[in-house]
């Protein structure tokens, strides 16, 4: 009932979430479905023995001496198929597997059965004075030193016993004291399944909501479709569109700037025109006075003649360089581009850059109506989900569950006490069984105690003490009562031994290392016509590879019940998580998308006729060489600023007088006709050789340049009147893509969540966990073995102690006669 009700409540889950969808990786990035909420599970399948974990350690180190044979797979196989004993060497094998546990029963059944069979006849012979029933001794020259090895020994032997109890006892006591924990355990694995089952329907809901993220999503990106499908259109074509417009507006910069440089031009050549005409008039009157002050008397003089001799023949060097007089006008050119910026060109290409970049707003208006539609289908599926997910009866399978959980509970916390019962009649057994050893080593303690204490060395046999008589008796009630309770003791030992042992062997190791579950696993082994056993319990179909072992190490590892089960083979969740039954409308309306951008117009004719009035101006007929070689060339035939300074540093060298102040006075005319007419005439000539140049850049292939412009916008605009449809196809198609891709998302996350974390399996494995790892072997196997490790070494060690304390009791007791001289080997 439990199993089919799990089942059917896992079908239902993998139902109500099939029905939701999807996930991808598209560019606008992923999706972000969050965490399925899932509690953290209280119970931690481990135990840590503690200190007594040492004990343990060396019972299985035991154990492996006992049986050493690996886990006999083929044997338990054949006796789960009821075919063992067909063959002769089935039984072979079984003996061989057990031998260690053969020879050790048989042991300690030779034990139960000669030890109170050599106790009576112990007895019988002492009852006639013979075993050292006779109160006489014989004197010996080593007496003391065989009493001190007899005593020696039976120390060491009632030590070995006391351990052993010791550890029996401690065995016994953590049995008990981990069956009383057991509840809280118990308890916890019970709250565990139940959050497991109250868990599930919140999971379920979550995954089923973030439909909503998905829809969403979408929704936005339906809400922006400008933005997004008209800005990859724009985008794409874009790509040869803006390429055209900014070379038209580069060639409406150029139109300004070829004005700007003809102004520049034409104002510098008059400028230059008018300052050389003034230089030139300057510089004669400079030289004429010049020459009248060299014509001075003053120059005939010795000390003076050659001095005004070098500057006399220097004058000719105060002239003009350059002559701007005969350099070509550009007033033609100028009143040509003149008319062409007329016609402001910037305005009509920003005019197309508007038109083109409303490209978005025109996908908007263009789509109003199909978006409407695919909203609305949205919405439906998600109605329809809801809708589904309602007509579920989920809330009545998990409660089906819960009060079959309720069930067991009450009926393990019913039963609990009467374990705990039974457990405390076995602990008080277990403790009567060590109180029973205790007795005999006490005996054997205050054996050894008064006898060693009450010993006089120079007091005859039969004169000894009391206390060591006393120590004596205490020696014989030892043997006494060993031989009442040791093949007790070795029953209870052989017993727990053979039990314990083997379910530590063929329960808990192989358990441990998963070598059960091969054998739970063997086709053919729980049902001669089942191959997968579990498969045909659950499904009714043994063919289904579903095993023991890959079921257990899933819950193990904490993953979803619909992968460690392979629920897919009772109900395929994939047959539900098809997106194309919800997907296959939404790319339909999509694809129908219809763009028309026939309305863009990049520029139109007039701006085309604007650039082609441009290329016609006659700017490229200017005589550009003319202009750079007068550029080229100095204003003045010799720097005046030297001229000026060679000039006054000759007048020093003359005589001081007013022919040397008349020499420097013409110097600094010169200087001052430098700076106020020749520095203006060169930043002109800077300004008319920078125009010049960029006239001569602009002109170089200007008509070629313009057709180049006009073709490449007329490209432009033939690919948005005309193939701007392939482009709009294709990125419809990448917008459709994107749209779906978030279905897939959803789709993929919802498959990976149902794999891994609705209705994670941990519980289940927990539960597997405590009833065999914890409780069957670390609590009840591991102890017992411990319990009888100890006992039976304590059994066995009585043996030696009765024959030490027979020996040594004759050492303490007072005898009736004596024989001091006789030194025979003593008969008993």
């Amino acid at each position: 009932m439990a199993v089919e009700l799990c089942l059917l409540l896992l079908l239902f889950c993998g139902s109500t979430i099939s029905e939701v969808q999807p996930i991808y990786k598209p560019p606008p990035g992923t999706l972000d479905f969050g965490f399925v909420p899932a509690k953290t599970y209280d119970t931690g399948a481990y135990h840590e023995p503690g200190p007594i974990g040492i004990l343990f350690k060396v019972v299985h180190a035991f154990l492996y001496l006992v049986q050493p044979n690996p886990f006999p797979q083929d044997l338990i196989r054949k006796l789960a198929q009821q075919k063992f004993g067909n063959t002769q060497g089935d039984y072979q094998k079984a003996i061989y597997y057990e031998i260690g546990f053969i020879v050790s029963a048989a042991l300690g059944l030779l034990f139960i059965l000669l030890l109170p069979l050599v106790g009576l006849c112990f007895c019988m012979c002492r009852c006639c004075d013979n075993c050292g029933g006779e109160m006489h001794q014989r004197q010996k020259k080593n007496a003391d030193c065989q009493r001190s090895c007899f005593a020696t020994f039976l120390f060491v032997a009632s030590l070995i016993i006391s351990i052993g109890v010791l550890c029996a006892y401690a065995a016994n006591q953590h049995l008990t004291n981990q069956v009383r924990g057991a509840k809280k355990l118990v308890n916890s694995n019970f709250k565990d399944l139940k959050v497991f089952l109250n868990d599930t329907p919140a999971q379920i809901d979550y995954l089923v909501s973030q439909y909503n993220t998905t829809k969403d999503k979408a929704l936005s990106d339906l809400n922006n479709v400008g933005p997004l499908l008209g800005s990859r259109v724009q985008e794409q074509l874009g790509k040869e569109v803006r390429p055209a417009l900014d070379a038209a507006l580069t060639m409406a910069g150029a139109i300004r700037e070829t004005k700007e440089a003809l102004e520049n031009v034409s104002v510098s050549v008059e400028v230059l025109q008018e300052g050389t005409e003034r230089l030139h008039g300057n510089l004669t009157d400079v030289k004429m006075h010049l020459s009248n002050t060299l014509n001075d008397s003053a120059c005939a003089a010795a000390q003076a003649a050659s001095t005004c001799n070098i500057i006399r023949n220097s004058l000719n060097q105060l002239n003009i360089n350059a002559n701007f007089s005969g350099l070509p006008g550009v007033s033609s050119q100028l009143a040509k581009v003149n008319d062409v910026l007329k016609i402001d060109l910037s305005s009509l290409v920003q005019k197309g850059y508007a038109a083109f970049n409303d490209t978005p707003d025109l996908v908007v208006n263009q789509t109003k109506n199909i978006l409407s539609d695919i909203k609305n289908v949205l919405e439906s599926i998600g109605s329809n989900i809801s809708n589904f997910t309602k007509t579920l009866p989920v809330q009545k399978i998990i409660a089906d569950l819960t009060v079959y959980l309720t069930q067991s509970e009450a009926y393990v916390q019913d039963y609990f006490p009467v374990v705990e019962q039974y457990d405390f009649y076995r602990w008080l057994g277990c403790l009567i069984l060590c109180c029973m050893v205790v007795l005999i080593v006490i005996f054997y303690y205050l054996g050894l105690l008064c006898g060693t204490c009450g010993y006089d060395k120079h007091a005859s046999p039969t004169t000894r003490g009391c206390i060591s008589n006393t120590g004596g008796n205490f020696l014989m009630a030892g043997v006494g009562f060993s031989f009442l309770f040791s093949w007790v003791l070795m029953i209870v030992v052989v017993l727990t031994f053979v039990t314990g042992g083997n379910i530590e062997k063929l329960v808990c190791e192989p358990f441990e290392d998963k070598t059960l579950f091969k054998v739970l696993d063997t086709p053919y082994l729980l049902n001669q016509h089942w191959k997968n056993y579990l498969s045909g319990i659950l499904f009714k179909n043994p063919n289904i590879n579903l095993t023991f072992e890959k079921v257990y190490s899933d819950c193990k590892e904490n993953k979803g019940i619909y992968t460690s089960l392979h629920l897919d083979h009772l109900f395929n969740i994939n047959e539900f998580l098809n997106i194309s039954m919800y997907t296959e409308d939404v790319a339909l309306r999509i694809e129908h998308i219809q763009i028309n951008l026939s309305k863009i117009i990049l520029l139109d004719e007039i701006g085309k006729e604007n650039l082609l009035n441009f290329s016609s101006s006659g700017i490229e007929g200017i005589n550009f060489g003319a202009y750079l070689t007068e550029i080229n060339k100095s204003v003045t035939k010799v720097d005046l600023l030297s001229f000026a300074n060679d000039l006054e540093a000759r007048a020093d060298q003359l005589p001081k007088g007013a022919l040397e102040n008349a020499l420097k006075g013409h110097a600094n005319n010169i200087r001052m006709i430098h700076s106020q007419q020749v520095v203006p005439l060169e930043q002109a000539m800077s300004t008319l050789n920078q125009s010049i140049r960029l006239l001569k850049r602009t002109s170089s292939e200007l008509t070629v340049k313009v057709k180049n412009v006009i073709s490449a916008v007329n490209a432009a605009q033939l690919l948005i009147n005309n193939n701007a449809s392939l482009v709009i196809v294709q990125e419809t198609k990448k917008y459709m893509d994107t749209i779906i891709g978030y279905f897939e998302q959803y789709i993929e996350w919802v498959k990976e969540s149902i794999a891994m974390e609705v209705a994670a399996c941990k519980p289940i494995a927990n539960v597997i966990d405590t009833a065999v790892d914890i409780f069957l072997c670390s609590y009840v196997t591991d102890s017992v073995n411990t319990f009888w490790f100890g006992l039976g070494g304590s059994s066995m060690f009585l043996i030696p102690a009765i024959i030490f304390a027979v020996k040594l009791s004759k050492y303490y007791r007072r005898m009736d006669t004596e024989d001091v001289y006789d030194d025979s080997v003593e008969q008993w």
